[in-house]
């Protein structure tokens, strides 16, 4: 087996060296002719032909291996006029070449059909398996809690589920949202959510390009086990100094872009909130102790071109929440609670063409967690996760049929976790170092079939040497011009986990002596079709297992002994040893996506049909549970419509942009009910054998997770008029959470009395958000 792959190999790079000296290599960018912008994932191809490629993160394309001769090379992307032109291929010769496409009419005839009907089956086969993209304009269409938030969005998608409508925290096919690596310009962000949870960190306005892959996903990335979220940012615009201005009863926000001369372009944005002057004055809250609270973030980016092949990226994010609540405002002597936390991230990249078939990134960055909690005047607790990264990738377009990515990441971390507390203290440091390599192929023997192989190598040094190499592979399969085929395995491992809990920021911590690593290996596999003009549709089922995934156990004081004693004499604890239970666990389902991005109507159907099961030796009698982000059934419906064109197409009349329209939005969502464990006795304490009265109780549980609540089931609207007058456009909107006013259960509480010397237990049910309704303005300049 081994000489065969050998073998293989050989035949491969002595065909592409002998097709290098009788052929010709284009490469070059794509860009928004308006704005200056680089198009992610645009079309550049010879029609007729298999030869073409597909533009990265930076807009570079390459297309080596291409025969001797003239053609009309074409360059295509949703959203732009097609551009066209003449080229000259000799043998030996590269040539550069850059695209400016200019924004096309939404509803050009030519555009629609024409362009669609090729670019959606090309579209969904060059995408990998398992993975989203979203633009800024489709999220913005989704009704949301008062404002647009990337994280709610993607909740829609399927095998992404929410646990409450108080949280932005993704649960992805099974896995925690630890298991989530998040990425803005290439940095790691280790808490992406602002007030508890309900909102994210990523300002929807200063979005370029999302990308989240679900499970499968190549060599390059790694460190976590469940799906990967990256966010690029705008660069600027090149052009023309441009700017949008957002009023809601949350918060106001803006962004601006401005050309730096010919050197490059400059971006910012910047958000503040006032939640506690407007919701909390709204009548659902009136009776509520809405706290004194806010929060902020900013962002600011530098494109800089510093030449044909040199191009350096500089970001930064800052982001804070602040809150201090005093409970009883009229009582001098009433507690009070103070409680601080952020984000700080920076990262630099420079990007450069070594030559027209190879293209590298070099990223050095710095993400930094910290949060402050103080309670009264006896709890305090700081923690902190800083984290320096440095890395590489680099793409190498060998020929038409092979593509080489290689890179490499050096990470190094330091946590700190202090808190004292009545009766004792706290304080634990770690300080890992993590390094990786990867190298992933990309093999297209035929038009029809296209293999990716890769493998990563981990190393993580905390205390104890961990090394691990994850293999990788995925396959793509053209049935016919509108099906595909595809499939993808892969093992992943994770060196960081952190200890989720219900009010204060979660606590990050990294395997060491006591805690091994996790691993999880990925099963997927999946079909796509275009069954439509603009409609496509996408099935996948999957299969998940873990290893060495960790709960934090409630009981952990109980075991727990004090690794050494402080200057009064109280407990000191500096490691995490105890607090954790190992647990295995796995997860598979199904899912169905329906999709239409273009047109008069768009949005998407998905369907998911899913099941986590997890096995903790100390728990459940070490029996399997379902934990409690486990959805048997998930529906989600997301339209837009707009509403003047949609009359026009119901009527067989062109379509076409307005200056004045009407744009409908709506979200449905139902949901199977969370799990919960229910109370099978209750055991009864006395102080006194002769007593006659009982002075406390105890519930006893069933088996974990046993019962679920009634469904979820939640329908938004939205309504946004778009007004574009000479230089700017205004974009009043309405948006209304929970039209119905169903009350989900959050949670149930058991109320007790005592009623003749007997306990009586009712439940009472605590509901998540009421209907919610928001109006808010956008000023596009």
């Amino acid at each position: 087996m081994q000489k065969l792959f050998a073998v293989s190999w050989i035949i491969v790079f002595i065909s592409g060296v002998l097709s290098a000296q009788s052929s010709g290599t284009i490469s070059g960018f794509v860009y928004d002719d308006q704005t200056g912008e680089a198009l992610i994932g645009a079309n550049v191809f010879i029609p007729d032909t298999y030869i073409g490629s597909s533009t990265n993160s930076m807009g570079f394309f390459s297309i080596p291996d291409i025969p001797p001769g003239s053609y009309e090379l074409t360059c295509r992307y949703m959203g732009y006029k097609t551009r066209l032109q003449d080229i000259k291929v000799r043998p030996g010769r590269k040539q550069e070449i850059e695209f400016f496409l200019k924004p096309a009419a939404i509803y050009s005839e030519k555009v629609t059909v024409v362009a669609d009907s090729a670019r959606t089956s090309t579209k969904l086969y060059r995408k990998p398996i398992s993975e989203i993209s979203v633009t800024p304009r489709q999220i913005e269409s989704i009704p949301q809690v008062v404002e647009a938030d990337l994280l709610r969005s993607l909740q829609t998608m399927p095998g992404i589920a929410a646990v409450s409508d108080f949280s932005s925290e993704l649960y992805v096919r099974g896995g925690t949202p630890d298991q989530n690596l998040y990425l803005i310009d290439g940095t790691d962000v280790y808490n992406p959510e602002h007030l508890f949870g309900l909102f994210s960190t990523f300002n929807t306005d200063a979005i370029k390009h999302v990308e989240i892959s679900k499970g499968g996903f190549g060599a390059e990335y790694g460190g976590r086990l469940s799906s990967v979220l990256n966010v690029t940012n705008l660069d600027g615009n090149r052009r023309s100094y441009t700017g949008k201005t957002s009023i809601s009863l949350l918060s106001a926000k803006t962004t601006l872009q401005m050309p730096l001369g010919d050197l490059g372009a400059l971006s910012g944005s910047f958000r503040r909130t006032y939640f506690d002057k407007t919701v909390a004055k709204l009548p659902a809250f009136k009776d509520e102790n809405i706290p004194n609270y806010y929060f902020y973030d900013g962002h600011l980016k530098a494109y800089l071109d510093l030449g044909p092949h040199d191009k350096l990226t500089l970001s930064v994010y800052k982001g804070q929440d602040d809150m201090d609540q005093v409970f009883d405002a009229e009582n001098d002597n009433s507690q009070s609670l103070l409680y601080r936390w952020g984000n700080t991230t920076a990262s630099a990249r420079w990007t450069h063409i070594f030559s027209s078939k190879l293209f590298a990134n070099f990223w050095l960055t710095s993400s930094s967690f910290d949060s402050y909690f103080e309670f009264a005047d006896n709890i305090d607790e700081t923690n902190n996760i800083d984290d320096r990264t440095l890395k590489g990738n680099l793409e190498y377009f060998y020929n038409q049929k092979l593509n080489v990515k290689a890179g490499f990441e050096f990470k190094q971390l330091n946590g700190v976790y202090t808190s004292v507390f009545p009766g004792g203290e706290t304080d634990v440091t770690q300080s890992p170092v993590h390094a990786a390599a990867y190298i992933q192929t990309e093999w297209t023997p035929s038009p029809l079939f296209e293999l990716q192989a890769g493998l990563r190598y981990n190393a993580s040094w905390n205390n104890v040497n961990q090394q691990d190499i994850d293999p990788r592979l995925s396959l793509k399969y053209r049935l016919s011009e509108t099906v595909n085929l595809k499939a993808a395995t892969g093992r992943y491992h994770q060196y960081l986990f952190r200890i989720p809990r219900l009010f204060v920021a979660d606590i990050w911590s990294a395997s060491d002596q006591y805690y091994d690593v996790s691993q999880s290996d990925h099963y997927i596999v999946g079909l796509q079709k275009e069954v439509a003009e603009n409609y496509s549709l996408e099935i996948e089922a999957y299969y998940k297992n873990y290893d060495n995934i960790y709960h934090f156990d409630p009981f952990f004081w109980i075991d727990l002994r004090p690794d050494s004693y402080n200057d009064k004499g109280e407990p000191l604890y500096t490691s995490a040893k105890g607090l954790f239970h190992s647990a295995s666990a796995k997860a598979y389902g199904l899912e169905v996506l329906m999709r239409r991005d273009q047109g008069p109507l768009t949005g998407w159907l998905s369907y998911t049909l899913g099941r986590v099961e997890n096995t903790v030796p100390e728990l459940n009698s070490g029996n399997v549970f379902v934990p409690r982000h486990d959805r048997t059934h998930t529906l989600n419906l997301v339209s837009n419509i707009d509403v003047k064109n949609a009359l026009r197409g119901l009527r067989g009349q062109p379509m076409h942009a307005d200056k004045k329209s009407w744009q409908f939005g709506v979200n449905f969502v139902y949901a199977s009910g969370q799990p919960i464990t229910t109370t099978k006795s209750v055991y009864v304490t006395q102080r006194m054998p002769d007593q006659a009265f009982y002075t406390g109780y105890y519930l006893y549980p069933t088996e974990r997770n046993n019962f679920r609540l009634p469904p979820y089931v939640r329908l938004d609207l939205s309504m946004t008029y778009k007004r574009q007058f000479k230089n700017f456009r205004l974009e009043p909107y309405l948006q209304i959470f929970n039209v119905t006013n169903r009350r989900n259960v959050w949670f149930i509480d058991y109320q007790d009395e005592l009623n003749d010397n007997r306990i009586v237990q009712n439940i009472d049910t605590q509901g998540m958000l009421p209907i919610l309704p928001s109006i808010g303005m956008n000023l596009i300049f």
